[in-house]
């Protein structure tokens, strides 16, 4: 371990590189006459405004370009503000310039050089927030210079540091390595630079106690403000399906000083129907963080995702229509603060902030008794992440040690994640035949993710429970080989891969590819989003890849109730028609 880079260097050679790069200047700081979007959020709090976020972000760059202006334009001629855009890099983004031509793409955007960047952040007066694949990577250096010159004062995501990977790539010390250096270069800058961390991402997608999640902001926050001097700003949303507990969550950030945040993404797991049912989803979530906003103002702008997300990509109008969506509902919860019981949400913030309190002194005391130096950023960073979410759980949770709990431990707060798959698994499993469900059980499968949404895996996982299956884990974010070496070594009866980011043909082939290397003639699962942008293609639609899918020879699951007939299939020893 003593070959290992020591944090004060790595921070030291980022702030030698503001020297040559610094805070560019933008559409959004001009417009507003502020240095910062930190000092914009701190007035509009001041004001009482509650802001608005909206995620953009296509694989051509030409389209983000003209959708970062058309929608302010079209909002702001409504008479609505859309404050800042997250915007949505793709994962090859990760990887530095010199390898990233030869690197698995997804259906993000990508940006070629500095220029494209201020290109696409200066099409409109709105705040720039380089959210994804930024920190946390390889390239997180490159990266980070390329978003300060395009006047970004909001950079991340370092929540995707702890649990996001990059296909083929492993090495956690170069991406530990060259994120502290990215740090040292933001905190280096004349004017405060947000990190941004939606925690969502990172650990909270793991725990099974909220209390742990807001302990777990606060580690971050230690680890920016006090080893690398840098402001932080955190996200949460995906994951928060309980009202009553999303908005003691935000009531609790802003009690705790944790504020400014970036945003409260919304709750895209309620989005299960269609568009008109989804408008219900959306109506709720938005309602719930605009009066936390009213009530308790922590300079989180909230967001409005389009109802289509569930199924594809939202285009250019749907974004728009979200936005004046929010806008409205914006107005109309300004009659709706007396129908809060403030005491309510008060006791749910306080068994929060006393469980995140706990949690962060046990994990603090419990890297300096396993010997990492606490003074040093990238220590503590490489530390927290070899640990992982579930291990960190289990050994410093706030809650009380359970062994038959999940997690390990009884929850101060249960995420609503867990009883969200709980529920989706009942429901698949409902419409199905109850005759095939003793052809399933004693099966063991195999069950990984083709990227980093775990969501699909975790529902696997639940369905496999229920029928009385074993579920061996392949793990998030696997590569083809490396699960064919673990099928190989635990030899199941089937394969089960979730996949979600535009890649499913391609990971299908390549696993395909290395079971046969090894003799392996495994029936392979693949449900999720079953679509690819075709390489080549500067389009940002992916098209459905489901019947090359199972042209090529896979189960294609279309849906999670297809699970039960594939795999009573899988033990017939059939192939079921798609």
């Amino acid at each position: 371990m003593n070959d290992l880079p020591k944090g004060a260097d790595l921070l030291a050679a980022g702030r030698a590189l503001a020297r040559d790069w610094r805070l560019g200047p933008s559409a959004f700081l001009a417009q507003y006459g502020v240095g910062c979007e930190a000092d914009y959020k701190r007035a509009a709090m001041a004001e009482g405004r509650v802001m608005c976020h909206a995620q953009i972000g296509w694989r051509a760059p030409a389209k983000s370009i003209r959708a970062y202006h058309d929608i302010w334009l079209a909002c702001d001629k409504a008479g609505h503000r859309v404050d800042r855009y997250g915007l949505c890099l793709d994962w090859s983004m990760a990887l530095p310039r010199a390898v990233r031509a030869r690197a698995q793409r997804g259906t993000g955007m990508i940006l070629p050089g500095v220029e494209d960047f201020v290109a696409l952040a200066n099409a409109a007066p709105v705040a720039a927030h380089f959210g994804d694949f930024v920190l946390g990577f390889p390239a997180a250096v490159e990266n980070t210079q390329a978003a300060l010159a395009a006047g970004a004062t909001a950079i991340g995501n370092l929540g995707q540091y702890f649990t996001f990977r990059v296909p083929g790539h492993d090495d956690d010390v170069q991406a530990t390595a060259a994120t502290v250096t990215a740090l040292g270069l933001i905190a280096a800058q004349e004017v405060p630079v947000m990190v941004h961390s939606n925690i969502d991402d990172g650990f909270a997608a793991q725990f099974t106690d909220l209390a742990n999640a807001l302990g777990m902001i606060l580690v971050e926050r230690d680890i920016v403000t006090r080893l690398i001097g840098a402001e932080i700003g955190h996200a949460f949303g995906h994951h928060f399906s309980d009202p009553l507990a999303r908005m003691a969550f935000q009531r609790a950030l802003a009690e705790e000083g944790a504020s400014p945040g970036t945003m409260v993404y919304g709750n895209t797991t309620s989005y299960r129907g269609q568009p008109a049912q989804n408008g219900a989803s959306l109506a709720s979530y938005l309602m719930v963080d605009a009066l936390g906003q009213r009530l308790w103002p922590s300079g989180h702008a909230i967001n409005p995702v389009p109802v289509t997300e569930n199924e594809r990509i939202p285009e250019v109008q749907e974004v728009i229509e979200a936005q004046l969506f929010a806008g409205r509902l914006i107005e109309q919860s300004a009659g709706w603060p007396g129908l809060i019981d403030p005491e309510a949400v008060g006791r749910l913030t306080a068994r929060l902030r006393a469980g995140a309190g706990r949690f962060r002194a046990a994990l603090w005391a419990g890297l300096a008794e396993a010997g990492v130096d606490c003074t040093d950023a990238f220590a503590v960073l490489l530390a927290l992440r070899r640990m992982g979410g579930r291990r960190i759980e289990a050994a410093y949770g706030a809650g009380l040690p359970d062994a038959r709990a999940m997690g390990g431990r009884v929850p101060v707060v249960p995420a609503t994640i867990l009883t969200e798959i709980a529920e989706m698994s009942h429901a698949a499993l409902a419409g199905t035949d109850p005759a095939l469900h003793p052809n399933v059980r004693g099966l063991r499968v195999l069950v990984a993710t083709s990227d980093v949404h775990e969501h699909g895996k975790m529902l696997i996982d639940e369905m496999l429970r229920q029928l009385g299956a074993e579920a061996l884990d392949g793990g998030t974010s696997t590569d083809p080989g490396p699960l064919a070496a673990l099928a190989e070594a635990l030899r199941p009866d089937a394969i089960a891969i979730s996949t979600y980011n535009g890649v499913a043909l391609a990971y299908y082939q390549a696993l395909k590819a290395a079971l046969a290397a090894r003799g392996l003639a495994l029936p392979v699962l693949i449900g999720g989003r079953l679509n690819q942008i075709p390489e080549g293609s500067n389009s940002s639609l992916p098209m459905d890849v489901g019947d090359m899918l199972a042209a090529e020879g896979a189960v294609v699951c279309r849906a999670a109730a297809d699970l039960l007939p594939a795999l009573a299939y899988v033990r017939a020893g059939c192939q079921p028609s798609v």
